[in-house]
Parts: C-alpha cells; sequence; structure tokens
C-alpha cells in the first residue's frame, strides 16, 4: 500500500485577479510559506486583470488544495483553478 503522505503531482495552478502592483509576489506567498519552488511561471495582463500560471512538477498532493485555498483569499482574485495531473478544478 502507498503512502498517501508522501504522493507528489504535477499541479497547475492558473489565477485571474484585478492587476495590481504586489499582486505576483502575493501570489507566490503560498508557495514559498512551503517551502515549494514553481517549475513554471507565466503572467499575462488582460486589460484590467493580470492571469498567472505556475506550474509545479512534483507537487506534495496533501498540499494541493492548501495552496488553492489561499490562492482564492488573495484580494483582488477573481478565480482560480487547480490542476492535479488531468483534473482540473475550479477552486474560486
Amino acid at each position: 500500500m502507498s503512502d498517501q503522505s508522501s504522493a507528489v503531482s504535477v499541479a497547475r495552478f492558473t489565477v485571474l485577479a484585478e492587476a495590481y502592483p504586489g499582486l505576483l509576489s502575493r501570489v507566490l506567498e503560498p508557495l514559498a510559506k512551503r517551502d515549494l519552488v514553481p517549475d513554471r511561471l507565466r503572467a499575462q495582463r488582460e486589460g484590467e486583470y493580470l492571469r498567472v500560471e505556475i506550474g509545479l512538477d512534483a507537487m506534495p498532493l496533501e498540499m494541493l488544495h492548501l495552496v488553492a485555498g489561499n490562492l482564492g483569499q488573495i484580494v483582488g482574485v477573481l478565480r482560480v483553478e487547480a490542476m492535479e495531473g488531468r483534473h482540473i478544478r475550479l477552486v474560486a
């Protein structure tokens, strides 16, 4: 039987938020405080909004919902999508 606490998976988060100074550092904070470094990061302004995509090649599964929840609590964030493996979840 496998140990769920050590299970890792590919993860991707897509955040749509109001564009304002300091947003990128706030979006990265939930990862940094869990000692996670993104393998990919892309940010693109879309008018008044900023779309941020964060990819991790090996994220502990037990942290996926925690990070997604923290991203959804950031002031100005309108939507968060969390993808683990091939399953996409709309979080906020």
